[in-house]
């Protein structure tokens, strides 16, 4: 399996109300420049297609805005007259929210493939290590949100930044090189699981840059792909 380009039909129609949408998708197009986007169709489906991280990254800009006009409307309450808003309007009300939050601390988030952030995890952890700021990551089956936060200071929130960039650049990298192959067991007994543990164990010395993640029904295997060929084919033998 390799770790390349994916499409997505986004529906943007929720946003009608509030935006032009031409508008949103051509703000869309600016936040997200490694993605390519086909005609915005009457029904508000757009299909976007780039790598993984990048269509991620897209999804949280949507999901920001369709929160903020939620905040606005608890505040305001609920219009169904409310006249649609150029984007700027929306996006100054945001960035005041934002300068307010600067003054005790900002929050930086980062969404990455699963296998891509264990394999980083595990070869690259000083990529999730930077003094003045505190690194978690929350894995929801495929996907696994990092958060990086840091002190509300200038310096701690321009150091936020580096670490996030720092991040994405690894994993951009990771995307073009990774591979993954996947060892199902031929039957899900505990004898079966331990059999499969002890023939990687054997082998990951001779492939030290291979990850090897195991489940309960399958064991997951990343790297390159000359090692995961090898490593995979070894134990299948």
């Amino acid at each position: 399996q390799a770790f390349l380009s994916v499409t997505s039909i986004l529906n943007v129609a929720v946003f009608r109300d509030c935006f032009v949408l031409e508008d949103l998708v051509e703000e869309m197009k600016k936040q997200s420049p490694a993605l390519s986007f086909g005609p915005l169709r009457p029904n508000g489906q757009i299909a976007v297609q780039g790598p993984f991280p990048a269509l991620r990254v897209l999804r949280e800009f949507l999901l920001l805005r369709a929160k903020s006009l939620s905040e606005e409307d608890r505040r305001e309450g609920k219009s169904p007259q409310r006249p649609r808003r150029k984007l700027q309007e929306c996006r100054g009300a945001t960035e005041t929210r934002s300068s307010a939050r600067d003054a005790r601390g900002e929050k930086h988030v980062v969404v990455l493939d699963t296998d891509i952030y264990h394999y980083m995890r595990h070869f690259f952890p000083k990529t999730f290590q930077a003094s003045g700021v505190v690194i978690s990551g929350v894995s929801d089956g495929d996907i696994t949100t990092v958060c990086i936060e840091s002190a509300g200071r200038k310096a701690g929130a321009a150091h936020g930044l580096r670490v996030k960039k720092t991040i994405e650049d690894c994993s951009v990298e990771l995307h073009q090189i990774l591979r993954k192959e996947r060892l199902c067991f031929k039957e899900p007994s505990r004898v079966e699981k331990q059999r499969y543990k002890r023939l990687c164990e054997r082998l990951k010395p001779h492939f030290p840059k291979v990850l090897v993640i195991p489940y309960d029904t399958h064991i997951d295997v990343v790297g390159n792909s000359a090692d995961i060929f090898e490593f995979t084919g070894q134990v299948r033998s």
